[in-house]
């Protein structure tokens, strides 16, 4: 039984592709072939390799995949829709490549795009469209992983230069970037600055040890005596507004990417169901397997149609922070649970690298804390749903 045939049983029940555009579903397939072709054949040997084949870049960008929901300067300019659709197809085969496209479009480049100047912008989005300069995003660190708030990380202002000071950390691509956006304290609040990795006190070392996102890089970065001009900064972002709005349009990939990985986990469990064969019936027939596989059908129906109403939603500019939190909270937290019920039909075989399952629950809740913990995404809407703000 084929991989396809799993696919085929579920289209039967939800054809979700059915509700795209023509142009949506272009989209869709060709991100599909893509990571069909190109990262599925090799991706078991690199997660246990701890390799990311960044040869791969610049096909992204000649795919038009990178920032592709950016207009102007390179990009493709594509809808909500058909971008998180791109996202969903990348994380069926790994969530590390969904991250990549996220951290170089959502992150690094809307940043640009949102608070540079455009003498910045031209600088820097056409090549990274095309995947010939990789950009990180570099806000998180080592002791405010949730509250960028408390950050540490200093610039302040001498003469036509800027000097930075600090730490930052699980900042990816970090070690394989040309260009870091780099968010630091200043006198007037929190700024943004462009970053040549190449600039003198600039390091960035890969975290090892990784049980999880082993085919992509997550690096710590120190930052000592960084001197970067003025024409560094992001002249738009004085807030940590700045930051958060990138982190939204990151988070709204991962909506619908987790939904990647949970249909990569339900095909493969209907493939199981049908063809495993114990007590001379499939395990398929079996009443509490298939009461397995209902749920999970259900969990990826649902986060799907909320998926697609909240790309909709972004789409028509009605979108709110407080509904990228209930598509973040809901679609990751079932996509685990999608994987792990997966795992449990599969029995002890599912715990090897013969099936994905195993690589995508471990992304997957490696994809749990990033851009929000469950924990914050619980507060943000305990927050709209009382008025009153238990952050502190």
């Amino acid at each position: 039984m084929t991989h396809e045939t799993g696919r085929d049983a579920l289209r039967d029940v939800f054809d979700f592709d059915a509700l795209l555009s023509e142009e949506e579903r272009g989209w869709q397939d060709r991100a599909r072939e893509f990571a069909r072709t190109r990262i599925a054949p090799t991706i078991e040997e690199d997660f246990e390799a701890k390799r990311f084949r960044a040869e791969l870049i610049p096909e992204l960008g000649a795919a038009g995949f990178l920032g592709m929901h950016i207009r102007g300067y390179g990009c493709a300019g594509a809808s909500a829709v058909s971008y998180g659709a791109v996202c969903a197809e990348f994380e069926a085969v790994d969530s590390g490549w969904r991250t990549f496209v996220s951290v170089q479009g959502s992150l690094a480049m809307s940043a640009i795009a949102k608070f540079g100047s455009e003498e910045q912008k031209d600088r820097w989005l056409p090549g990274m469209a095309a995947g010939e300069t990789v950009g990180c995003f570099a806000l998180t660190e080592p002791d405010g992983g949730s509250d960028p708030g408390a950050m540490t990380t200093t610039a302040r202002r001498e003469g036509d230069e800027w000097v930075i000071d600090g730490a930052k950390r699980w900042i990816g691509l970090a070690s394989v970037a040309d260009v870091a956006v780099v968010w630091a304290r200043t006198e007037d609040g929190i700024g943004g600055f462009l970053v040549p990795t190449d600039t003198a006190g600039f390091t960035a070392t890969p975290i090892d040890g990784k049980l999880a996102m082993r085919a992509s890089i997550q690096c710590d970065i120190a930052l000592d005596g960084v001197r970067v001009p003025d024409s560094a900064r992001l002249p738009g972002a004085t807030t940590l507004r700045g930051p958060f709005s990138c982190l939204n349009e990151a988070r709204y990939g991962i909506i619908w990417g987790a939904m990647g990985a949970a249909r990569s986990c339900l095909e493969i469990a209907l493939e199981r169901a049908r063809a495993r064969t114990v007590f001379g019936k499939s395990i398929g027939a079996f009443q509490l397997t298939q009461e397995k596989l209902a749920t999970m059908l259900l969990e990826y129906e649902k986060g799907m149609l909320l998926a697609l109403a909240i790309g909709r939603s972004k789409d028509a500019g009605t979108l709110s922070p407080t509904q990228i939190s209930v598509g973040k909270l809901n679609n990751v937290r079932e996509a685990i649970e999608i994987a792990r019920t997966t795992r449990s039909i599969l029995g002890g075989d599912g715990v090897t690298n013969e099936f994905p399952v195993m690589r995508h629950m471990a992304n997957l809740e490696a994809v749990r804390t990033y851009e929000g913990t469950d924990e914050i995404h619980t507060l943000i809407l305990g927050r709209a749903l009382t008025g009153v703000s238990a952050f502190a």
